[in-house]
């Protein structure tokens, strides 16, 4: 059964829909009319009275986004750290931890190109040891493994909720329940599952949290936030600090925040940390189990219609898959397809080897061809790209 939901408002709100087919929504989304419409009306007060003006000006607004994201993630207000991407918010995180030659640090299989560089290279500088965490039957973490792998050696548990190459969901609440009973600290990467499901930190138990806005959130690009458990905070040095992450106290003295801001920069797009505010707000009133039971329903529909393709081979792994459909086919590449696809004004992705690289090694994945539908995209454009994608190959 459809799932209900106010398709018509939603494409009425979405300006980009009415052009083309979108299933790119896992690289980018579609910015609905609020969001967009915040971002220009600051850049345009920025443009006629002052960037500094605005910012006093409007700074009620630019606070609500710690509020917001506070709300979608379930906890404070001074745990939320705003950042201009999912990777400087990881980053930040990782690096704060002050790893000792030995220290184990435990990673799955689905972790993002960009953090495994993060991993060799504190490995490599700091004399820290990688543990891969195998996968289970069905290509989530292997709990029971996890649990075999914890000693005292080891001070950070990472897992990255939704990869970027598959429609996976791994199990990060089963994986919290283990981090917390050995006192060891949890990262979870919840840059694909931000606005496409519900994401609640005391029930995932995760201490420290990372996002972008330009996915499912459908907020502007340059944004991300990081969430860091008050409890932790004061175990962590940022690696990078200023004079907004640490007031001066004198020429010769700081003093770091006491809040996760420690982690910012003053620097910053205000207009874009504005319009994620907005964005977050727009994704709540829809509500997050909505949303999650729309896309899932949309991302089954699609998978079940590319199964009945000669030459499609659907990739993707776990026991309940979320909005991301990946998938090769036999008698192109994905880039290619990819590319054939944009001409008739369908968005889609082609996922390298770069994005997952130790399970795309391990699964012999060649590149993927990623659709993924969110709620104001429709059966019929399911229909339509397949459609299409038969007279292609």
């Amino acid at each position: 059964m459809t799932p209900r939901f106010d398709i018509e408002r939603a494409r009425r709100e979405t300006r980009g829909c009415e052009e083309r087919i979108h299933f790119n929504n896992a690289g980018a989304s579609l910015p609905p009319i609020p969001v967009a419409d915040a971002l220009y009306d600051y850049l345009r007060e920025e443009e006629e009275q002052g960037g500094y003006e605005v910012m006093v000006r409007r700074a009620a607004e630019l606070d609500h986004f710690y509020t917001a994201a506070a709300q979608l993630l379930n906890c404070s207000a001074d745990e939320i750290a705003f950042a201009d991407s999912a990777t400087r918010a990881w980053n930040a995180a990782f690096y704060a931890f002050d790893f000792q030659p030995g220290d184990q640090i435990l990673a799955s299989s689905a972790e993002y190109g960009s953090s495994l560089v993060a991993l060799l290279h504190q490995a490599k500088r700091l004399g820290a040891e990688i543990s891969w965490v195998p996968d289970d039957p069905t290509g989530q973490i292997d709990i029971n493994s996890l649990e075999s792998q914890i000693d005292k050696r080891v001070k950070l548990i990472c897992l990255t909720q939704v990869p970027s190459g598959s429609g996976l969901v791994n199990p990060a609440a089963e994986v919290g329940k283990v981090a917390k009973a050995a006192g060891i600290p949890y990262l979870l990467d919840a840059c694909q599952a931000l606005g496409q499901m519900p994401v609640d930190v005391d029930q995932l138990g995760c201490d420290l949290l990372c996002g972008t806005g330009r996915k499912f959130l459908r907020g502007p690009r340059g944004t991300g936030l990081l969430y860091v458990r008050k409890s932790l905070l004061e175990q962590l040095e940022p690696n990078q600090l200023n004079h907004h992450a640490a007031p001066l106290l004198s020429a010769n003295n700081y003093q770091l925040r006491s809040d996760a801001k420690r982690f910012e920069c003053w620097e910053r797009s205000y207009a874009a940390q504005l319009a994620l505010g907005v964005a977050i707000d727009y994704a709540l009133a829809w509500g997050l189990g909505a949303i999650s039971e729309r896309v899932r329903f949309l991302a089954a529909t699609l998978r079940q219609k590319l199964a009945d393709i000669d030459g499609v081979t659907i990739a993707d792994q776990g026991l309940e898959p979320c909005a991301i459909v990946t998938f090769s086919c036999a008698q192109i590449p994905a880039d290619q397809l990819q590319q054939q696809l944009a001409l008739r004004q369908i968005n889609t992705s082609s996922v390298p080897f770069s994005a997952n690289p130790v399970s795309s090694e391990k699964l012999h994945h060649p590149a993927l061809l990623r659709a993924s539908p969110h709620y104001y995209n429709t059966v019929e454009e399911i229909e339509h790209f397949v459609a299409e994608l038969k007279q292609l190959l």
